[in-house]
């Protein structure tokens, strides 16, 4: 699994702009870019689009 959608998602919360969605291929992504959020004390969302994982990150 890509580490980037993590990266960037590390970022964006490091810049504080909410909210963030991001848009990942697979579950692991899926599972790693939720945990990273919800480690920030984010709250998170997942909607399935079409073999897509729409994630949205809400402080």
């Amino acid at each position: 699994s890509c580490p980037q959608p993590v990266l960037l998602t590390k970022k964006a919360l490091e810049e504080g702009e909410f909210p963030i969605e991001v848009i990942v291929e697979t579950g692991t992504s899926r599972d790693n870019v939720s945990r990273v959020a919800r480690k920030a004390g984010c709250k998170v969302t997942v909607e399935e689009n079409e073999g897509e994982f729409i994630i949205r990150i809400e402080k």
